[in-house]
């Protein structure tokens, strides 16, 4: 039996990785997880400079998820380089760095410093960052910008990228396509779609920020139908994730074409839930025979 995947030339043991923003970058979750038994650690967030995040509330909980403006909270490059990538050389699994920025310089700085850090396996670029440059419009809500962004990072870039998509946008396809043809190694989606929530007894925002990412199970049928009709339209990977709470969930993204699988918002709820769905995968490969997980893939 093989849970064996490979993306870029990097291969996983198995296809479960963490969904940035989700998981700290390890260390956080190291004391309910065997970090040893997952397909990748991916990092929360890494901006060239350390960001403070939004005003609170920042996190609020709805039917079947949860809302959340953290702002992309992170101590900066240089910390998290000497704390988080040092914790996680003693690990055998592997290690995709989230890269966050304002504009496309702030990206390419981080994306330069990370290229000679041997335990830095591949980066997965989040284009959900408002382009300060651009009326704040995310870079990945524009394909030309998505393209720009893309090309100039694989330029630099030492290590495969990954192109982190957002859903909030007309056609997932053309964004992939985009992605695809400025060079990107592979693509994950989705990340949350934009939500509100006001409570109506305090007669305020339930977020001080007023709109925030929605995760969660409730997203998932958005997941699955995007990411199917993303790996169908390009010939590079695919990382799938949103809502995934089991290891059906995780299936059910690989048969719609997704490569490897992210736990998201779920690790809030249950911090075991990635051993569950690793160990979940192999117990569905055993009872239908399955040989290789790469059988089940776009078998829809």
């Amino acid at each position: 039996m093989n849970t064996t995947v490979e993306i870029a030339g990097v291969k996983f043991k198995n296809p479960v990785m963490t969904a940035s923003g989700t998981f700290g970058s390890g260390m956080e979750y190291s004391d309910f997880v065997d970090l040893n038994k997952l397909g990748a650690v991916v990092t929360k967030g890494v901006a060239n400079v350390p960001w403070p995040g939004n005003p609170v509330p920042r996190v609020a909980e709805v039917y079947g998820g949860m809302l959340n403006a953290i702002g992309l909270q992170n101590p900066g490059i240089d910390v998290f380089v000497e704390r988080d990538l040092e914790f996680l050389k003693k690990y055998d699994t592997k290690v995709i760095v989230n890269v966050c920025g304002k504009s496309v310089e702030d990206y390419l700085e981080v994306v330069e410093r990370l290229g000679d850090e041997k335990r830095v396996d591949m980066l997965e670029i989040n284009v959900s960052c408002p382009n300060v440059k651009e009326g704040a419009i995310a870079f990945g809500q524009n394909k030309d910008a998505l393209f720009d962004i893309t090309e100039k990072i694989k330029k630099v870039a030492k290590q495969p990228i990954i192109m982190k998509l957002s859903p909030n946008v007309t056609s997932i396809s053309e964004m992939a396509k985009a992605a695809e043809a400025a060079g990107a190694d592979a693509i994950s989606l989705i990340n949350t779609i934009t939500g509100m929530k006001i409570d109506i007894y305090k007669r305020k925002f339930a977020l001080a920020n007023k709109t925030g990412g929605m995760s969660g199970p409730a997203i998932k049928p958005v997941a699955v139908r995007m990411v199917y009709e993303a790996s169908h339209a390009v010939d590079i990977p695919v990382i799938g994730m949103g809502g995934i709470a089991n290891a059906e969930d995780a299936i059910e993204f690989i048969m719609a074409g997704a490569t490897a699988v992210a736990v998201g918002a779920m690790n809030f709820h249950d911090p075991y839930t990635t051993e569950k769905v690793v160990d979940g995968i192999e117990e569905y490969m055993k009872k239908y025979d399955v040989k290789d997980i790469d059988d089940i893939r776009k078998i829809v």
